[in-house]
């Protein structure tokens, strides 16, 4: 397990209703997972429509795993349209 640093930006961050929060997870799904479960469905749903940055880099894979100190974040379409 790695504890890590979840950042939610624009929509991500409304339905989180929190800017960030450290976790300890040991892949990105299982990260992603740990703070749906304590989130409304909205939230969810924004989740699976975002993109994802770990340490600045785009994740194109959400089994990637984890290690200590590294940060993830949530980018949900932000350009305008529904979800």
């Amino acid at each position: 397990m790695a504890t890590i640093l979840i950042r939610f930006w624009a929509g991500a961050k409304a339905a989180a209703g929190v800017e960030s929060e450290e976790i300890q997870a040991s892949t990105v799904s299982d990260a992603l997972a740990q703070v749906s479960e304590a989130k409304s469905s909205e939230f969810a749903r924004v989740i699976q429509r975002s993109s994802l940055l770990l340490d600045g880099v785009v994740v194109h894979d959400r089994e990637l795993a984890l290690a200590n100190g590294q940060i993830l974040e949530v980018l949900p379409p932000f350009a305008g349209g529904a979800f």
